[in-house]
């Protein structure tokens, strides 16, 4: 045997080991699939051929080896407890106050998702894989490293030089919505039963005594926990997520650490709201306190841990069938394919669409007009498809082509730089004018009051609105607009008044309703302050704008395309001489410039007699502020009107400094 193939053989499994971590756990894969399998082959073959230098170790081995005699079982040297469950966010919050009185300190927290799969702990021993256990009934659990080893994104061995005596990784087995779909279809073909759900596949593949069997069931592996170790220590949770990461171990996806549960759960609302991204089931979130130390403090009660929560959520899942696939363009020129579905009751409510987000998602899915889907409404959250039910197909389905010029001006369409959104880039585009409009009348942007989507319309199709300016030339056209249908006199000057008392509106407010890429209101607020005017503003270069405190890059980049732009220009002009407020110019001296609450977090609370919520946020901003939805260690000081609930408590709990409207006022003043 030449030396050249002891390389080749372990070249190639240093290759397919690289790209086994950059798919399961860097989610970049180089190559396609068949060019992995190709590689495969080449090691098979090679290996076979010269069987002396075949190792456990090998990614050949994952495909499976000789079926077992039958399953023993194993006694956890930390025992796999379950957790308890929380169904609503003043339960999270009770879990809150527990552990803080327990620790007497603000511990910090993580959130991730909770996967709906099997259970797992894999051991490995000096770095490679020498044991996995189910949970079984938290005490035993049954051996199946036999099948382990084929589950993707399960290394044989670890990615280190130095790996620890022993190092227990505990997470989640599961069987990906994609690769389910496939599994129910060639179950269909071949005239097996089609497994129900996704999670009882993955339980009956890790049950079964041939590996080959549970190699076909295309297992991954997501680690969220520890279990026994030797040779390492970790302080927080998130530090040994980090290392599993470098060990090329897959940990769950966006798992993040907060200060505090009110930051927490502003960002579970995120994370809930992005349920569609994911290709796996999940039915909840899990919370948990960082600091391993803290943990311990904590301890556990007769049943659970102390320091981790789930908050779950109800699932209701409906099959129904896609009708056809639409397209929708948004005030950015965004193309967002909707499916118009066959309706159908979930959670007691009639669901007929489903927005396929992009056209990655669409073929993430793989769907196509006339499939079978399941839709899942998760709690309070937005109805999604969660996969396709391929093996209902009967040959009548259609593929749908996303449009390559958009479907309400015949404009071609580009799709981001690096993005996954598709775009008309036609300014003019009757679909971007309505929703341009409708935007810029929205109680976030310039609130004008009676100008709602069905007047819009109306307006657009008299010819009477075709740009933002039109809004303010409508006081021209009374008459005219007196002829519309279902419109009164009083209602239309009930409108133009409101119209006219939005030339007052502040700077930051015509910001946010320009429509901007990227700039939402606190964006807007921050410009608004830093540069005064919009003429300063569109002044600048995109590496002023970007060196703002919160702009970076790429909002920098949108923002100076657009005052570069003539259709930018152009409509910073009309709205000029109509008479609109573009804002007044930073004070150059000292004194003016002082700014009173500059460097500070602020939180408002409770009902206030002097302003709106949004006016004192307002207030606040101007005089350099932060205002903040919620109270951390971090926040200044809490402004509390009459009848302040959990914010009000927390700021005393923490000994943050709480005042009246009077004192407010005073320090600003």
């Amino acid at each position: 045997m030449s030396a050249n193939v002891r390389e080749e053989i372990e070249s190639l499994r240093r290759e397919l080991e690289r790209h086994n971590r950059l798919y399961y756990v860097e989610a970049r894969p180089e190559i396609s699939d068949l060019e992995f399998d190709q590689l495969m082959k080449r090691l098979e073959a090679l290996e076979a051929e010269h069987p002396e230098l075949a190792s456990p170790d090998s990614p050949t081995q994952k495909v499976g080896g000789a079926p077992i005699a039958g399953f023993k079982t194993v006694e956890h040297r930390v025992p796999m407890i379950s957790i308890d469950n929380v169904y609503d966010e003043p339960a999270l919050r009770e879990f809150d106050v527990r552990v803080r009185k327990l620790l007497d300190s603000q511990p910090e927290y993580t959130i991730e998702y909770k996967i709906d799969g099997v259970a797992l702990a894999l051991i490995y021993e000096h770095g490679h894989l020498a044991q996995a256990v189910t949970r079984g009934d938290g005490r035993v659990g049954d051996d199946v490293t036999h099948n382990a080893r084929t589950i993707g994104g399960v290394p044989l061995r670890l990615n280190s030089d130095d790996p620890p005596a022993v190092l227990e990784i505990r997470g989640e087995a599961y069987i990906a919505n994609s690769d389910f779909a496939h599994i129910r279809a060639e179950q269909e073909r071949e005239g097996e039963q089609p497994f129900a759900n996704p999670r009882n596949a993955t339980a009956g593949a890790l049950k079964t005594l041939d590996p080959k069997v549970c190699a076909k069931r295309r297992l991954r592996f997501f680690a969220h926990g520890i279990g026994y170790t030797e040779g390492i220590a970790f302080e927080r949770h998130t530090d040994y997520l980090d290392v599993l990461h470098k060990l090329g171990v897959p940990s769950s996806p966006g798992t993040k650490a907060f200060p505090d549960i009110d930051t927490l759960l502003e960002h579970a609302q995120l994370m809930m709201e992005s349920l569609h991204e994911l290709d796996f089931e999940v039915d909840g979130l899990v919370i948990k306190v960082n600091s391993f130390a803290q943990r311990d403090t904590l301890g556990f009660t007769s049943k659970a841990p102390r320091w981790v929560i789930a908050y779950k959520w109800e699932r209701y899942e409906g099959t129904t069938r896609v009708e056809s696939i639409g397209i929708q363009v948004g005030k950015t020129g965004t193309l967002t394919p909707v499916a118009h579905l066959e309706p159908v009751k979930i959670a007691g409510t009639t669901v007929s669409r489903s927005s396929l987000h992009n056209r990655d998602e669409i073929n993430r899915l793989g769907i196509r007009i006339g499939d079978w889907v399941v839709v899942e409404k998760a709690g309070k959250i937005i109805p999604h498809v969660v996969r396709v039910e391929e093996h209902r197909r009967d040959g009548s389905e259609k593929p749908f082509r996303f449009p390559t010029r958009c479907p309400e001006c015949q404009t071609d369409v580009v799709q981001d730089e690096g993005g996954v959104y598709i775009r008309c880039q036609n300014p003019s585009c009757p679909a971007q004018l309505r929703e341009t409009l409708r935007f810029f009348a929205s109680r976030s942007a310039m609130d004008v009051d009676g100008l709602g989507i069905k007047l819009i319309e109306q307006l657009i199709e008299a010819g009477l609105l075709a740009s933002l300016a039109d809004i303010y030339r409508l006081k021209e056209r009374r008459d005219e607009i007196l002829e519309l249908q279902r419109v009164g006199e009083k209602s239309v000057d009930n409108l133009l008044a409101a119209i006219e008392a939005t030339k007052e509106r502040p700077l930051w407010r015509l910001l946010v309703g320009l429509n901007i890429r990227h700039v939402g209101t606190r964006l807007a607020q921050v410009l608004a302050t830093k540069f005064g005017t919009v003429d300063v503003i569109m002044e600048q270069s995109v590496e002023s704008l970007a060196a703002v405190d919160e702009v970076g890059p790429i909002i920098a980049e949108s923002v100076h395309a657009f005052f570069s732009s003539e259709v930018g220009r152009r409509t910073i002009e009309e709205l000029r001489e109509l008479g609109l407020n573009m804002g007044e110019p930073v004070p150059q001296d000292e004194a003016a410039t002082e700014q009173k609450l500059a460097g500070l977090t602020i939180v408002v609370t409770g009902t206030l007699e002097r302003f709106t919520r949004d006016e004192i946020k307002e207030l606040i901003q101007q005089h350099g502020g932060r205002a903040s939805g919620s109270v951390s260690k971090k926040t200044s000081f809490v402004v509390a009107g009459a009848e302040a609930g959990s914010k009000l408590t927390k700021a005393q709990e923490l000994g943050i400094e709480v005042i009246s409207e009077d004192e407010f006022l005073a320090r600003i003043s």
